[in-house]
């Protein structure tokens, strides 16, 4: 993980000061790291996405700044973990809107795939908007755990730099994300009998 940048620190300084252009200042430091964050992101989407990575990253940056906490920023990763969870917000939203678009329209619903989460610890495909379902749910219950999944699942962080971003050891971080996975795993996994499934997995 990256240090702290003296310019990423000032902005972050003059940000907590009031200042109004210093949010877009901190998003100019990071477009960077957040572009390839975004474009980790979506190499788990379809390839026709609608939505793209300069997209994504400048939505969530709008999302970012909106929302309330922007001055309470503590440093470059700190941003940076806001940035993943915004980033999952716009995504979750775009795949609601898609599957309300296709309800009932015979055609398939978007998917996204996602690593460790298949039977034997591969890849598994699965409908996006049950997956961002799953994941509010999981937060619900665990807001770090949910945090975790999506660093790891979207950002596709490593243990160590997620257990940097959010202040916690490499074994908390192994041991939630270990949590995290079965109950993403239970709850995106279609019932041998009954209703039909939350998601489907793909070969």
């Amino acid at each position: 993980m990256p240090e702290p940048t003296p310019d990423v620190s000032r902005a972050l300084e003059r940000l907590k000061a009031g200042d109004p252009a210093a949010a877009e200042r901190v998003f100019s430091l990071l477009y960077d790291e957040l572009r390839r964050i975004a474009e980790r992101v979506f190499r788990s989407q379809r390839p026709d996405h609608t939505l793209q990575a300069t997209a994504l990253v400048h939505e969530a940056y709008l999302k970012m700044v909106d929302a309330p906490g922007a001055q309470d920023w503590k440093d470059r990763a700190h941003v940076l973990a806001v940035a993943v969870r915004a980033m999952r917000q716009v995504l979750a939203n775009h795949a609601r809107d898609a599957a309300a678009q296709k309800r009932g329209g015979g055609e398939a619903r978007a998917r996204v795939t996602l690593a460790g989460l298949g039977a034997d610890g591969g890849d598994r495909a699965v409908d996006a908007a049950a997956f961002h379902e799953a994941l509010d749910r999981l937060a619900a219950l665990d807001e770090r755990q949910a945090h975790i999944a999506e660093m790891r699942l979207l950002g596709g962080l490593p243990t160590e730099h997620v257990a940097t971003l959010l202040g916690v050891s490499t074994r908390t971080v192994e041991l939630d994300w270990s949590m995290a996975k079965r109950r993403l795993s239970e709850w995106l996994t279609p019932p041998a009998t009954g209703a039909g499934p939350v998601a489907t997995a793909e070969a």
